[in-house]
């Protein structure tokens, strides 16, 4: 049986100290894992379902009968798909995204080089299943500060992606640093655009509600814009809790 609990990993970060922790759950026996920026909680293995969401829901869109060039760059069958995920954390997204035969390269942006440790070092649960495919790359580095230069892959500037997802901050309104402060305004969304191909797909998690000021900017910069509300169940609170997936194509 696994200790009640122990911290795996801590490291001093540029935005602040990170560390890893795993308790065993009283109720269902499982090992859960989480995730701590100083004082803040930032993710948890017991909630998962957003980030799983936010990998289908923004690839469907690619999927449907309705997708756009992204999908027919070449002749014969539809074009192997290149996925960027903005925030590793503990790789729900990067594993979900994946899960879709299209994706023909994934690159995972990671601030955090300690994160990036974890699942080479097969600390948290999906690291293995990320590292062993050959379909994935992680990349160290600033997502917002690469969306407003030369893209996120540093082996080939000015790379265009087919989906962006992105789950680095709590939302739009709601930042973890300063490095991100203004970004989900309109500039910030263009640069981000002006990475994909024409009918490519943004997708971004959220843990507040839908915003209708956020739902507009991105109306300015792409077209088909939704937000889908994700219930899943809050066995700490004994209730259920909800998040947002954004999603939006460039036209």
């Amino acid at each position: 049986m696994s200790a009640r609990f122990e911290e795996l990993d801590w490291s001093p970060t540029p935005i602040g100290d990170v560390s890893l922790r795993r308790r065993l759950d009283p109720v269902t026996g499982e090992d859960v894992f989480e995730v701590k920026l100083d004082d803040e909680w930032l993710m948890s293995s017991q909630f998962t379902a957003a980030e799983i969401a936010l990998a289908h829901l923004g690839l469907a869109r690619l999927e449907s009968p309705d997708a756009g060039d992204s999908t027919t760059r070449a002749a014969g069958s539809p074009a192997p798909l290149d996925v960027v995920v903005g925030g590793l954390g503990l790789g729900y997204t990067a594993q979900a995204a994946l899960e879709h035969s299209r994706v023909g390269e994934l690159l995972v942006v990671e601030l955090l080089e300690p994160v990036i440790g974890w699942h080479e070092r097969g600390l948290v649960p999906v690291g293995p299943a990320l590292t062993s495919d050959p379909r994935c790359r992680f990349v160290q580095g600033d997502f917002f500060a690469m969306s407003y230069h030369d893209g996120y892959d540093p082996s080939q500037a000015g790379r265009l992606i087919d989906a962006v997802l992105l789950d680095i901050d709590h939302s739009p309104t709601h930042v973890l640093d300063d490095g991100s402060a203004g970004f989900y305004g309109v500039e910030g969304m263009t640069a981000v655009a002006s990475h994909m191909r024409s009918g490519g797909v943004y997708a971004m998690w959220s843990n507040d509600p839908p915003e209708p000021e956020y739902m507009s900017i991105l109306a300015e910069v792409f077209a088909d814009v939704s937000a889908d509300v994700i219930t899943f169940p809050n066995p700490l609170q004994q209730r259920e809790a909800t998040a947002t997936v954004y999603v939006a194509t460039k036209g």
